[in-house]
């Protein structure tokens, strides 16, 4: 990945969340001004939201932060392996799901990975061990709801 000339790298690690060593406020408050770009120039896929968003509460601050890491991941490109995200064939091809653990829940985001885009399906609370029925239903109806109005 580049970047416009004289920015520095000041995306924090998953390690840096995790133990609290983040850059200080300011470098993540000039976050939000960065453009950021891959090998070939273009810009960074944009999220597209059909359900749900991340805030604190009820995500912690923490689990807010890896959930904006790992999206970012995404964003640029990069294919995120196990154990933050595994696929789901259940909900359709190139669909999975993030895993953020915080300090007592587990909290999912399905999303799926587009050319243009990354389509955030759900975000939910995981109280089980198997994704529960209803929402890989609700996924499977808003992805054919938007891939149909996308496709007009």
């Amino acid at each position: 990945m580049t970047r416009r000339t004289g920015e520095t790298n000041l995306l924090p690690t998953t390690k840096q969340i995790r133990k609290g060593t983040l850059p200080t406020e300011s470098v993540l408050a000039d976050m939000s001004n960065m453009t950021y770009y891959d090998q070939a120039g273009f810009e960074n896929k944009p999220l597209i939201w059909l359900k749900d968003r991340i805030s604190t509460p009820p995500f912690s601050l923490q689990a807010r932060r890896e959930a904006g890491l790992l999206l970012r991941q995404l964003q640029m490109g990069i294919l995120i392996p196990l154990p933050h995200s595994r696929p789901m064939p259940a909900i359709g091809p190139r669909c999975h799901e993030l895993r953020i653990d915080d300090r007592t829940d587990m909290w999912r985001i399905i999303y799926r990975i587009e050319s243009n885009a990354i389509i955030i399906l759900a975000c939910f609370k995981k109280k089980g061990r198997n994704t529960p029925y209803q929402v890989i239903a609700e996924c499977k109806d808003r992805w054919a709801i938007y891939s149909g109005l996308k496709s007009r």
